[in-house]
């Protein structure tokens, strides 16, 4: 193998932490401004982002914001908050080990540029070689040119690299459409079904996987 590519958002760090603080703010202001219950706005709020569930708006808190016409922005709330952005345990030190063993590191995310911002953040965006977001090939996974295009600038063949994420139908689905090995990070023990190459509760488990592919 001579690389990996990871997923962001519940692969490598959680952003609930800071969702927890801003959907209230966010419920508040939309019932404030159309007069109606609180509980009514989260309804309507939701409905709006599980409506487009898997597009390429889904992955933009920005696109919601706007939608309502709530004076947020995505790239304020992770720099007013930056200890709300939680890192899993894990990632560090297999970041950590996988470029001691050589290996080129690349992130694929669907989600917009602000990934990069959150990344940095997260002290993770040093580890990659490089960040791969929607807006460098206006598309999401698992369309395949998003995936050949961190595999190009990597200079890597996609048999030689190994995706990992949380989305069977985003991270494994559109891996193994281009010919990547595709492993699914399936920290909260999710039922799924045998598509993925291999499955893991933890990244530590790549060293295994790893091992066994040389």
């Amino acid at each position: 193998m001579g690389a990996i590519l990871f997923d962001v958002d519940e692969t490598l760090l959680t952003e609930k932490p800071l969702m927890m603080l801003f959907l209230p703010q966010v419920y508040e202001e939309i019932s404030r401004r159309l007069q109606i219950r609180k509980e009514e706005a989260r309804a309507k709020f939701l409905e709006e982002i599980l409506s487009r569930r898997n597009t390429y708006e889904w992955h933009d808190w920005n696109f919601f914001f706007r939608l309502f016409n709530l004076d947020l922005r995505y790239e304020e709330l992770l720099t007013a908050y930056p200890h709300k952005i939680h890192v899993f345990p894990d990632v560090k030190p297999t970041l950590e080990w996988l470029k001691s063993e050589g290996y080129k590191l690349g992130v694929v995310t669907s989600g917009p540029t602000y990934q990069k911002l959150k990344l940095r953040i997260a002290k993770l965006d040093n580890y990659f070689d490089v960040i791969v977001t929607r807006e460098d090939v206006n598309t999401i996974k698992p369309d395949p040119k998003i995936f050949i295009y961190a595999l190009e600038k990597l200079k890597v063949e996609p048999k030689e690299a190994i995706m990992i994420g949380d989305s069977l139908q985003q991270d494994v689905y559109g891996a193994k459409n281009v010919g990547m090995i595709a492993v699914w990070i399936n920290r909260n023990n999710e039922k799924g079904y045998n598509f993925a190459d291999y499955e893991i509760r933890t990244l530590h488990e790549l060293r295994k996987i790893l091992g066994g592919l040389k």
